[in-house]
C-alpha cells in the first residue's frame, strides 16, 4: 500500500529535532483535505502574527503581550471555542479553524503558540487532562491562558477549578498536569482526539490513519499498537492485525497469574485469523 504525500511530509516533519507544530498539524489535515495549500495557511499565520507585532509596545511586559494577542485573536478576528458541535472533527484540523475562527482548546492552544512564537514571546502547551492551556515560558510566571474561553488568564487554583468542573472532585491537580507539553506529544492528543471521533462515527479507516500518525510520534506505545491490530482486524487486514496482536501479547505486562480482559480477547481473535489469510 503506497503511502499518502501527506504521511510521507508529516513523517519528515516529526523526524526534525525541531517539530514546526503549524506545520506538522497541517500535514495531519492534507490528508483529509487533499487540495489544503500548507504554505498559504503559514503565511496565513505569519500575517496573523505581523499584525500582532506591529501593536506590541517596546516593554514586552507578559500581561500585556497576553492581552494584545487575545484582543487580537478573540475580539478583531473572533475566534472562540466550540461548545455546540465540539466534537466535529473540523474543530481538530488546524485549516478549518483559522478558516472558521473555531475550534476545541487543543487547536485554539496551537494557533496561540505559533503566533507567540513568530513574535519571539516564549508560551508552551499545557495538556491538562480533560482540556489544554498554554502558558508564558518566564521565570515565575505561574499563569496560564485558556484559547477555548477568550484566552481567560487562569492561576493554578483556577487550573483545579477547571479540572473539577471536568471531571469533578476526584481528580486532584497534579504538578505534572501543568507542565509543559512537548510538541510531539501535543500531535498525539491531537491525534487522539481524532481517533476517539471516528471510532464513535464508525469510520474505521479514518480511525486507523489517525493511530497509525500516533505510532509514528510514539512507536513504543502498546496502546495504540493494539488498537492498530483491532483496527485491522475489523477492516480484513488480517495480516498486520496478526503482526501487532502478536507483538501487543508479546510485550504486554500481563500478570502471568492474573486474567485480563485485554488478552483473553486478543487471543480470542488470534485464534480466529489463524483461519484467514491475506
Amino acid at each position: 500500500m503506497s503511502i499518502p504525500a501527506a504521511r510521507q511530509r508529516f513523517i519528515q516533519e516529526i523526524q526534525s529535532d525541531s517539530i514546526d507544530l503549524g506545520r506538522a498539524a497541517l500535514w495531519i489535515a492534507q490528508e483529509v483535505y487533499p487540495d489544503l495549500d500548507v504554505e498559504e495557511y503559514l503565511a496565513a499565520l505569519d500575517e496573523m502574527a505581523a499584525e500582532v507585532q506591529e501593536r506590541l509596545p517596546p516593554e514586552r511586559y507578559p500581561l500585556r503581550v497576553i492581552r494584545i494577542l487575545n484582543h487580537y485573536l478573540f475580539e478583531d478576528l473572533g475566534f472562540r471555542g466550540n461548545s455546540e458541535d465540539y466534537y466535529d472533527p473540523r474543530n481538530s484540523f488546524l485549516n478549518e479553524v483559522i478558516d472558521r475562527r473555531t475550534g476545541i482548546p487543543i487547536t485554539l492552544s496551537l494557533i496561540y503558540l505559533e503566533l507567540a512564537r513568530r513574535i519571539d514571546f516564549p508560551m508552551a502547551g499545557v495538556g491538562m487532562p480533560g482540556h489544554f492551556l498554554v502558558r508564558p515560558l518566564f521565570a515565575d510566571a505561574e499563569i496560564f491562558v485558556d484559547p477555548f474561553h477568550q484566552g481567560q488568564i487562569l492561576f493554578p487554583q483556577d487550573c483545579q477549578e477547571r479540572l473539577a468542573q471536568i471531571y469533578g472532585l476526584g481528580i486532584p491537580l497534579q504538578d505534572h498536569h501543568l507542565r509543559p507539553t512537548p510538541p510531539r506529544l501535543i500531535l498525539v492528543r491531537l491525534l487522539n482526539n481524532l481517533r476517539q471521533i471516528y471510532l464513535s462515527r464508525a469510520q474505521l479507516e479514518l480511525a486507523l490513519a489517525a493511530v497509525e500518525r500516533i505510532l509514528l510520534l510514539i512507536p513504543e506505545s502498546l496502546p495504540h499498537l493494539r488498537d492498530r491490530g483491532l483496527l485491522c482486524y475489523q477492516l480484513g487486514r488480517w495480516q498486520q492485525a496478526r503482526q501487532d496482536l502478536r507483538h501487543y501479547l508479546k510485550q504486554a505486562p500481563f500478570h502471568p497469574e492474573l486474567s485480563h480482559p485485554d488478552e483473553r480477547l486478543i487471543r480470542e481473535i488470534l485464534q480466529r485469523l489463524e483461519a484467514y489469510s491475506d
